[in-house]
C-alpha cells in the first residue's frame, strides 16, 4: 500500500476525541510512508488530517471539485491538486488513486463515499479494503444497521466481514495489508 483515502467531515464534530484521532492517523500515515489521498478540504477533520499530514513531512493529494475550489474550499499546501467536474468524478478519482479507504467520523458526504466504495466491492468494481475507523463508538449504529442487512438477507455475513468497523490503527491496518476481496456477486439466469 502507497496511498490511503480518507474520507471524513468539513465539520470537526463535538467530540474532541475525533480530532484527536484525527492527528492520531495522520502521523500513522507519515510514520508508515502512506501518502493521503483525500478531497482537498482546509476545514474540519479534513483540514486538520491534511495539514497535519503536511506538518510530519507527509505527501497530500487533494481531490477537489472545481465549484468548491471557486468557492475558496481548497487547502493550498497540498503536494497535489487534483481539480474535477463534479462530486461522482471526484469519488471516482480517489478510489483509483488510492490502495484503500478509511472513514473518520463525518456526515452524510463521509457516509456516501464509504458506502459507494463498499458498495462497489460487492460488484468488483473496486477491489481494495473499506474501513470505518469507529472513533468514540460513532459508527456502532451503522454496524447495527450493517449487522440487520445481514439477519435480514441483504449482506452475505462473507460480505460483511470485507468492511472493518474499528477504533484500532493497528487493526485497521492489519486488515488492509491482508485484505482480499470478496467473491464478485453472480446472478442466476
Amino acid at each position: 500500500m502507497k496511498k490511503i483515502a480518507v474520507y471524513c467531515g468539513a465539520a470537526s464534530g463535538n467530540d474532541t476525541r475525533f480530532q484527536q484521532a484525527t492527528i492520531e492517523l495522520a502521523h500513522y500515515l507519515v510514520e508508515h510512508n502512506l501518502a493521503l489521498v483525500y478531497g482537498g478540504g482546509g476545514v474540519g477533520l479534513m483540514g486538520l488530517l491534511a495539514k497535519t499530514v503536511l506538518q510530519a513531512d507527509g505527501q497530500v493529494y487533494g481531490i477537489m471539485t472545481k465549484e468548491l475550489v471557486e468557492r475558496g474550499a481548497a487547502l493550498s499546501e497540498l503536494t497535489n491538486l487534483q481539480v474535477v467536474a463534479d462530486m461522482s468524478e471526484r469519488k471516482q478519482q480517489m478510489m483509483d488513486l488510492s490502495d484503500g479507504c478509511i472513514a473518520l467520523p463525518g456526515g452524510p458526504g463521509t457516509l456516501e463515499e464509504i458506502s459507494q466504495s463498499f458498495s462497489w466491492t460487492r460488484l468488483g468494481d473496486y477491489t481494495k479494503p473499506c474501513v470505518l475507523y469507529n472513533v468514540a463508538g460513532y459508527y456502532n449504529t451503522l454496524q447495527q444497521m450493517f449487522e440487520q442487512m445481514v439477519a435480514k438477507g441483504f449482506l452475505t455475513t462473507a460480505d460483511f466481514e470485507k468492511l472493518l468497523f474499528s477504533d484500532s490503527l493497528d487493526e485497521i491496518f492489519a486488515f488492509m495489508e491482508t485484505y482480499i476481496p470478496p467473491q464478485i456477486r453472480t446472478y442466476p439466469k
